[in-house]
Order: structure tokens, then C-alpha cells, then sequence
């Protein structure tokens, strides 16, 4: 492995997104003493813990503690870390934690550990690894107010999540923030089945190649040429893992929706609200955007104390934790400094309010960042009840209109030649290694995606220029029609935001194609994502495709768009496009070329049910 693998250590804030860089553990103008201490786990194994407590302080304080498979012992004081400055500046006992099996803790790492065995006092999950961690607390350190809250972006958001599930009494505030919530439905590693390979292969060689977080040496800059010249699945192990990774060699046992994936879900692990959370989700997240949103209802169809809310911001994967928040890649929110006002108004007093009982404790259920508009709004529901579905249909000559399509005999489909061996590229190249140096991978969901459009391989439509706003906010899915020559296929749908061509605003922008929702689907799981099976050539089927949330407004003067395609690579790993009953076993001469069609007449009304606000 020493010689396959290329070892450079990374903070958390890489992969959270946080911009604290390398730490000075103490110094001498530090308003917080530091501590490491190895907290026994209740089978013995100790977890490495860094603790700063304020050096003046006036009361008894609560704990709040973050727990990371990222490392923590080059975090600098917390009141030099943008991301919890706010609540530094009110005054806790902050507790940074290695989880076991990675960095200075004892024990073995298991990527997304299920849940324990409670019949067994000895057995252990991330949440009973939280649990003895804040009793260990309450007992050793003082001057303790005997509260604790637990706060992380995207593996630290996870294990917040969970250990909401199974809290120690003392836990009284959660903020799970870009919690993964399903890992085969959404979020890092598949999308609605379909294999997300780059991040799949990149992050699994981050965490499980060594105890320290690791990057792969492509020795290749562009990595839309590695993962094409790797050819099948079977190669990443034949070739070059080699069975070292436990999570890619579950990715191969594990094709489809079984009890393995099912017990990693949140939805299957979460039952009520047992204490307050607060879900955080960026609207372009290209890691966790779904997850909190998903962990959000799963709780909320129990929260009969409403002790369970939801933040929704203009953010990328943890935007909120660094930065001003005043733009993201090339769209910029007027002057809205929108994670700098999450930071202090909404993270800052939800944990004063929970845990010192500070404030008014006044808290929307939902609080968004409308992108569009660019204001913050309150809801009193997830999705708003106000909403109302609308379709807005595909037309011939690649028109998309609110009014369904008429008997005429104008062509009912459009169509397309998808070939796996010249796949459409996820993000304009070159593909930058996920989190190697340059890499374009934080922002890319908001790339104008006039790279694709007129690709004869990625179909478009548009409506005319808007005469008034359209304002969508809630779930938005697809509602497709389609057809292959092929027994399997893939498909790509992006709700795109089109600029005035003459954009007197910012003239840059002039045209700009804004992806505001999107997901892949992949066909074999139509009908159940536990038993898949082969699409009948030729034959017209319906699929229907969660886009998930959006909160946005089309402004008059711009358009909407849709796109459509089959490949989005190496995000999404190639469907070899013949059916093959595991993709991670197909052959190179498994892949082939497809002719898709997608349908837009009366019988086979192709649409995308928007959530229509008047």
C-alpha cells in the first residue's frame, strides 16, 4: 500500500470545507487553556481528546463537542477557528475527539458504523462512543454546567446525528450539518443506485488506506483520463487496490439495496426527536445535500415537542463554517453575508439558547436562503404547505411549457446516442483530483452548464423569457417518459436557471445556464432498488426521478431549462448500458452504445413537477 497510495495529511477542514488552516495548539494570547486527555470507551479501547476551556470565565459552562474521523490535534484555539468563533466568543468547554480507529484513538475504524447491540452493555456504536465521552465529562472536568451539545459538518454532522439517536441525558442540543443520511439513495457514495465512482474510490483511499487521511497519486491531472483509460469497475481492485479497502469491497458485495444498506440509513435508525436538532443543508452541497433533509423528516413525522428544525443556505458542502458566504463560484447573493449569518444569528444562539438557556428561544421551523431572490424566509413547514405542484412539460422543438402537450404530428420524442466510451463530463475539464490541489470540486453544481448544452448527446428544452417570476419552493421531481436500445441506462435531469443574454447587471453572467436541481437515476432500480431489472429494449417506461429541494426564484427576464443525458463522468460511474446483474463485475465488452429517446406527447407527457408559491 506504501507504494500505491501517495500519504498527505489533511484537516477536517478540507473535506468540511472550513478554511482554518494549520493550527499553533497554544499561544500566548489564547483565551482557551488546551488539554489531551485519552477518554476510556465502556470496552476498554481510549479515545484521543483535545479539550480548551476558557482561561476567565464568570459561570459554569456547557460542553460542546465535535467528533471526527479528520484528526484534532492541530486545531487551533476556538477562538481562532471562523467556523465556531461566535460561540467562542459566549463562552463553552469545547471538546475535539478522534472516533476510534483513526488518528491518535485506539481501536478499528469502521466507515459508518451500524448500530449497536444494546442487549450487550459492552457493545459499541458512535453514539455510545458519544455517550461515555460526555459522562467521562460531567465526572472529570469542572465547573461544568452538566449540558453538552454535539455540532459537525458532513462524517462530524454524521456521528452528531447519531448520537442523537441514543443521547446521554445531558445532551441537549444537536446540530447535525451535512449529515449523509442513506449512502445508496443519495449522498456520497450512489444516487438513486447509480454509483458515484470519483468520490466513491477517492474517499474511501482518504479514510481506509492508512489511519491518517491519504490521497491517491493519479500522476494524472486530469482524472476524467484515469477513470476512462481504468475501464470496468473489476480494475480497481485487479489493478490497483488490490482488496485493501474495506468500503470499495462492499461496494462490489453490496450492488443493490440490501439489509446493508438499509441498516446504515438513518431513516432505519432514527425514531424521534429526544432532544433538540437542528439540521443544516447547503442548497448546492455536492457531497450531503440531501442528507439533512432526509434526517429532518424522518424525525419529523415524531416531533410532538418541536424539538426538530431545519437551515437550508446558498452554500457548498460545509460553505457555512468559512468565509462570508457572499458568493459561490460565479453566482453572488447581493451582499447577503449568508454563512457569516448563520455562524452568529442561528448557530451561536441555538446552542446559548439549549445549553445556557440564553435568548428567546424563538426558532423558525424552517429557515431558508430563497436563491433568486436572495432573501432569508421563515416557513412554519418543510416543504411549505403554500406550495402548489405544477408541471411544466417537455414540448417539441425543444420547448418547455407550463401547457401540456396536444395531439399533433410533430415528432413525440427526442432522442440521443449515448456511448459509454465518450461520456459527458460532470464538470467542465479537466476533472481535477477530488481534493487534490486546484480542484474545482467545491463549487462545480453551480457551473454554467453551457459546456453541455448542444452536446449531441444532451438533450435541452426551454421555455420563452419569463413575463413574471416563478417562484418554486419544496421537492421538485421528474416525470419521465423513455426509451433504450440498450437493457439498462442512466438518467441525468438538471432544473437549469437561464440568464438574460444581455444581463446588464453583471454582463458576465449574460446567459448563464444555473443548475438549481439535478440528480442521475438509474433504470434498473424502476421498479425496486432491492431487485433490479433489465430495461426491455425499445419499450416506453416511466421513471420518477427526486430532484429534491429547492428554494428559488426564476426572475422575469430569465428562462427555464431542463437537460437531459446518460452519462455525468466520473462522478457517476458508466452504465455499460446491457444489463449485467453487478456493474462492479461487468467486462469491457459489456459497455455499449444506446439510442435514448425521451417522450413529450399526449399518451407519454414527459414533465417536471415544480412547487409552484404564488
Amino acid at each position: 500500500m506504501n507504494a500505491l497510495f501517495n500519504k498527505i495529511t489533511f484537516l477536517v477542514v478540507l473535506i468540511a470545507g472550513v478554511t482554518n488552516l494549520a493550527a499553533q495548539p497554544t499561544k500566548p494570547d489564547d483565551k482557551y487553556s488546551r488539554m489531551e486527555v485519552m477518554i476510556p470507551m465502556r470496552d476498554g479501547i481510549k479515545l484521543n481528546t483535545v479539550i480548551y476551556t476558557p482561561k476567565q470565565r464568570s459561570e459554569k459552562l456547557p460542553f460542546l463537542l465535535t467528533r471526527t474521523p479528520y484528526g484534532v490535534n492541530d486545531n487551533e484555539s476556538p477562538e481562532r477557528q471562523t467556523y465556531i468563533k461566535d460561540m467562542a466568543a459566549d463562552g463553552y468547554i469545547f471538546v475535539f475527539q478522534d472516533i476510534r480507529g483513526r488518528y491518535q484513538s485506539e481501536g478499528t475504524f469502521k466507515m459508518q458504523r451500524f448500530s449497536r447491540d444494546k442487549k450487550d452493555p459492552k457493545s459499541i456504536d458512535e453514539a455510545s462512543d458519544t455517550y461515555d465521552t460526555i459522562d467521562w465529562l460531567l465526572k472529570n472536568i469542572p465547573d461544568n454546567n452538566g449540558n453538552a451539545g454535539i455540532y459537525g459538518i458532513s462524517y462530524d454532522g454524521w456521528t452528531s446525528i447519531i448520537a442523537a439517536a441514543d443521547p446521554h441525558p445531558a445532551l441537549k442540543a444537536v446540530s447535525e450539518q451535512a449529515t449523509p443520511s442513506d449512502m445508496f439513495m443519495n449522498d456520497d457514495f450512489h444516487h438513486n443506485g447509480a454509483f458515484r465512482l470519483s468520490y466513491g474510490f477517492e474517499y474511501s483511499v482518504l479514510t481506509e488506506a492508512a489511519k491518517t487521511d491519504s490521497l491517491y497519486n493519479f500522476h494524472e491531472y486530469d482524472t476524467y483520463d484515469w477513470y476512462l483509460k481504468l475501464g470496468p469497475l473489476s480494475n480497481i481492485n485487479k489493478k490497483y487496490a488490490h482488496g485493501t479497502l474495506p468500503t470499495w469491497n462492499n461496494f462490489i458485495a453490496h450492488p443493490n439495496y440490501d439489509q446493508f444498506w438499509q441498516a446504515q440509513a438513518l431513516r432505519n435508525r432514527l425514531d424521534e426527536p429526544r432532544t433538540a436538532i437542528q439540521h443544516v443543508s447547503g442548497w448546492w452541497d455536492q457531497e450531503d445535500m440531501v442528507g439533512p433533509q432526509d434526517a429532518y423528516n424522518a424525525l419529523e413525522k415524531r416531533d410532538t415537542k418541536h424539538q426538530n428544525f431545519i437551515v437550508l443556505g446558498p452554500w457548498r458542502h460545509g460553505g457555512w463554517g468559512g468565509g462570508e458566504g457572499t458568493s459561490l463560484g460565479n453566482i453572488k447573493f447581493d451582499d447577503q453575508h449568508t454563512a457569516a449569518y448563520f455562524r452568529k444569528e442561528i448557530q451561536a444562539k441555538w446552542f446559548a439558547w439549549y445549553l445556557k438557556g440564553k435568548g428567546d428561544g424563538n426558532f423558525a421551523e424552517a429557515i431558508s436562503f430563497q436563491t433568486g431572490s436572495n432573501q432569508w424566509k421563515n416557513y412554519s413547514a418543510w416543504p411549505p404547505k403554500e406550495s402548489v405542484i405544477k408541471n411544466i412539460y417537455f414540448r417539441a422543438g425543444g420547448k418547455l411549457s407550463f401547457e401540456e402537450p396536444s395531439a399533433t404530428g410533430s415528432k413525440p420524442f427526442d432522442s440521443y446516442v449515448s456511448d459509454p466510451a465518450k461520456p459527458v463530463p460532470y464538470r467542465a475539464r479537466p476533472v481535477e483530483e477530488t481534493y487534490g490541489p486546484g480542484s474545482r470540486w467545491y463549487t462545480w453544481l453551480t457551473d454554467d452548464q453551457r459546456f453541455a448544452d448542444g452536446r449531441p448527446d444532451v438533450l435541452s428544452w426551454q421555455t420563452d423569457t419569463l413575463n413574471e417570476d416563478v417562484t418554486i419552493t419544496g421537492n421538485v421531481f421528474a416525470k419521465l417518459f423513455a426509451s433504450t436500445t440498450g437493457s439498462d441506462a442512466d438518467w441525468v435531469v438538471k432544473l437549469i436557471d437561464v440568464y438574460p443574454e444581455d444581463y446588464k447587471k453583471e454582463p458576465k453572467m449574460s446567459g448563464y445556464e444555473l443548475m438549481i436541481a439535478d440528480d442521475v437515476f438509474r433504470g434498473r432500480f424502476r421498479h425496486s432498488f432491492t431487485k433490479p431489472e433489465p430495461i426491455i429494449p425499445g419499450k416506453v417506461e416511466a421513471y420518477t426521478i427526486d430532484l429534491h429541494g429547492a428554494d428559488h426564484v426564476f426572475k422575469k427576464g430569465h428562462k427555464i431549462m431542463v437537460q437531459i443525458q446518460s452519462t455525468w463522468f466520473p462522478v457517476i460511474d458508466r452504465n455499460p448500458q446491457k444489463y449485467v446483474p453487478n456493474i462492479f463485475e461487468a467486462k469491457e465488452s459489456d459497455y455499449q452504445q444506446a439510442t435514448q429517446k425521451v417522450y413529450h406527447s399526449v399518451g407519454f407527457a414527459s414533465c417536471i413537477e415544480l412547487p409552484v408559491v404564488k
